[in-house]
């Protein structure tokens, strides 16, 4: 997969404040100005529709357990049961595919190299992609709240809110804590984001480094899956994601949210760390 030619804005340089905001948006229009980042979101928004449409087509859930046996009762359940399907595999892949090109994507082309001249600025050229990172992450999970809000409302009914606790609370207040779940999904993948942001320092070629980050994904979804080894599954990156779910209860369940938080920040600090001392000891040509 070779790396879209996208013009990056111009970046200014009348001060360093000027400078810096004018590199973050170049960062911005430089992800965001790629086709395949809309590719990616439409899958996206997709998932909703395919899942509201699947239902509405059988008459009922079925069987389904858990937000996907509430959708077809209430719409809003769509965007909760749509972030969650999406958890596993549609969202973390658009990440590793953003992630993967942050900077081996520039490498490849050959805009690096005029980029990181100045070792001052090495230092915000790594800032400004983890904050397009963590904008992406943001639009991904939004994207799929907005479209599962959009086909919930158009195709099923929707009311006041059962709780996972019971409780009955009113559609606002039901929005209101799907908008949280879809911020703290993305929270959630930051860690994974910082893993890419690290790997793409190591390479050239964006196919490699997306293909490294995804395989890092699966290696801790396969360690997460043997109970032999629980021991260290606390510790993994994925083990707080599901915690989202605490946000439907009467009051939330902070403390495994917190606990999720925490961690996707200490893999985030290590992999950016990481990258920061890998960019920054960089040889120009490389």
């Amino acid at each position: 997969m070779a790396a879209e030619v996208v013009e990056r804005a111009p970046v200014a340089r009348p001060s360093a404040g000027r400078h810096t905001v004018a590199l973050f948006a170049s960062e911005l229009h430089l992800v965001f100005g790629r086709a395949r980042t809309w590719v990616l979101l439409a899958v996206l928004a997709a998932v909703p529709i395919l899942i509201g449409v699947a239902i509405k087509l059988s008459g009922s859930s079925g069987d389904a357990e858990g937000f996907l046996g509430q959708v077809a009762g209430n719409g809003f359940f769509l965007v909760v049961a749509s972030l969650a399907l999406s958890l596993p595999f549609f969202l973390p892949t658009a990440v590793t595919v953003i992630s993967g090109e942050s900077l081996a994507g520039e490498a490849s082309l050959g805009t690096l190299r005029n980029l990181i001249t100045a070792p001052a600025g090495r230092s915000r050229l790594l800032a400004a992609k983890m904050v397009a990172l963590a904008v992406f992450c943001l639009a991904a999970t939004m994207t799929i709240w907005v479209s599962g809000l959009i086909v919930g409302i158009v195709l099923f009914p929707v009311g006041d809110v059962v709780l996972l606790s019971g409780t009955t609370v009113s559609l606002a207040d039901g929005l209101f804590r799907a908008l949280g779940i879809a911020l703290l999904i993305a929270t959630s993948l930051l860690g994974l984001a910082g893993i890419g942001l690290f790997v793409s320092s190591l390479t050239s070629t964006p196919l490699a480094a997306m293909a490294a980050t995804f395989c890092t994904f699966i290696v801790f979804g396969i360690l997460g899956a043997i109970p032999q080894i629980h021991v260290i599954h606390p510790w993994l990156l994925m083990y707080g994601w599901t915690s989202f779910a605490d946000l439907l209860r009467d009051p939330p369940y902070w403390h495994e949210i917190g606990r999720n938080l925490l961690m996707q920040g200490a893999y985030l600090a290590v992999f950016y760390a990481a990258a920061w001392a890998r960019l920054t000891s960089r040889d120009v040509n490389g």
